[in-house]
């Protein structure tokens, strides 16, 4: 890393009643290999052993121990009294791996400008042991990220503290999507990077907020949907919804001894997130895009390169065509021929403040081979603002 960009690095640790773990968080925080990190941990005032954990790791992290109103605002009172130039929190019971800091720090070092930076992570147990690779986690994909699902690990995600302060804090009426809701105003604005690295874990067990969370859960992630699409019906509803309620239906099945219609239950519900939730953008793994693809890009974006292909088996004639609208305009129309192309896109009027959202539409498509069952027209490689 460059001696000469070493910004300070402040962490916050919202703490309430978790001995039982704060004292890996600490660890996994104090144990970081860069050289500039401010450490504080927020506490609510916990009666379970906590203060006298934190109390062994004096003089290397500042403690507060006071009431406040819920986790948002023990992490806003802690950012606001960083000094950092970059800020993230990590939770008292999760973890940041070795070389996190270090590598949150290179990438704000290659992209200045995003609003935050976020990369791989795992889930843990309540004793610590990893139980796989969070699964959700992407490239920055700005209208999935904004219309379905937070698919960034909270654990992973360091944020620049200027944009922070010109977004807002988080949202201290918020329990379970509070993270979510920051990502998105810092996305729409700015941009996010996405670290191809392990930063950060999650630990899962039953007595979590969000494994606890159910129905209230999901009303507060609705609600949160609505206020970042402005559609009282995003994709996302599904995504969440069913996700919280299946379990809720399948449990009240087996309770009563009707485990095969518990499954079946089980099965419909997935197949319905897969094919309403995750498939609503028109954009398949591997990069994809089917008739109609939606994206979105930071606000103030004036010019565009599109990259990507038609592959030959695809078949497109030679002169098919692929527009792109922003709202009920078409902003641009070109044609494709199989094989790689590059498309400069440029928006009739500059880009505000808030994101640009894009609807592709291709005059044809192809099923994919191995029977996947997905229609697509081309791939996208990357589309970058010029």
């Amino acid at each position: 890393m460059s001696e000469s960009y070493q910004p300070l690095v402040s962490l916050v640790t919202p703490s309430y009643n978790q001995a039982a773990f704060i004292r890996d968080t600490i660890e996994s925080v104090l144990g970081q290999d860069y050289p500039r990190i401010e450490y504080l941990v927020m506490d609510g005032g916990s009666s379970d052993g906590t203060a006298a954990i934190v109390a062994e790791y004096a003089g290397r992290l500042t403690f507060v121990s006071e009431r406040d109103s819920g986790q948002s605002d023990a992490i806003n009172q802690g950012f606001q009294r960083a000094k950092g130039e970059i800020v993230a929190w990590i939770n008292s019971d999760d973890l940041l791996l070795p070389g996190a800091v270090s590598a949150a720090v290179r990438a704000f070092a290659e992209s200045p400008l995003a609003g935050a930076v976020y990369g791989e992570g795992y889930c843990i147990d309540r004793a610590g042991r990893v139980t796989g690779r969070f699964p959700a986690t992407e490239p920055f994909n700005l209208w999935r990220l904004t219309w379905v699902c937070d698919s960034i690990l909270q654990q992973s995600v360091f944020f620049r503290r200027s944009a922070v302060e010109e977004v807002g804090w988080l949202r201290e009426t918020l329990h379970w999507s509070m993270d979510w809701d920051l990502l998105v105003r810092l996305g729409k604005r700015f941009g996010l990077r996405y670290v191809p690295e392990y930063l950060g874990c999650l630990r899962e067990y039953g007595e979590t907020k969000t494994a606890s969370g159910g129905g209230r859960r999901f009303r507060e992630l609705w609600a949160t949907l609505r206020r970042q699409t402005g559609a009282w019906w995003a994709p996302g509803c599904w995504y969440y919804g069913l996700d919280t309620y299946d379990k809720v239906w399948s449990g009240a099945l087996r309770r009563v001894g009707a485990e095969w219609l518990a499954t079946r239950v089980f099965q419909l519900c997935r197949w319905k997130i897969d094919r309403v939730a995750l498939h609503a953008q028109g954009y398949y793994p591997g990069g994809w895009a089917g008739r109609r693809m939606h994206w979105m890009l930071p606000g103030g974006t004036r010019k565009f390169l599109v990259k990507g292909e038609v592959p030959g088996w695809a078949g497109a004639p030679a002169e098919q065509r692929i527009h792109v609208s922003d709202g009920p305009r078409i902003v641009a129309s070109t044609a494709l021929r199989p094989g790689p192309f590059e498309w400069l896109v440029e928006l009739p009027e500059p880009g505000e403040d808030e994101a640009v959202s894009l609807l592709f539409a291709a005059g044809w498509s192809v099923r994919m081979p191995g029977g996947q069952g997905v229609r697509v027209s081309w791939r996208l490689v990357e589309i970058t603002s010029v």
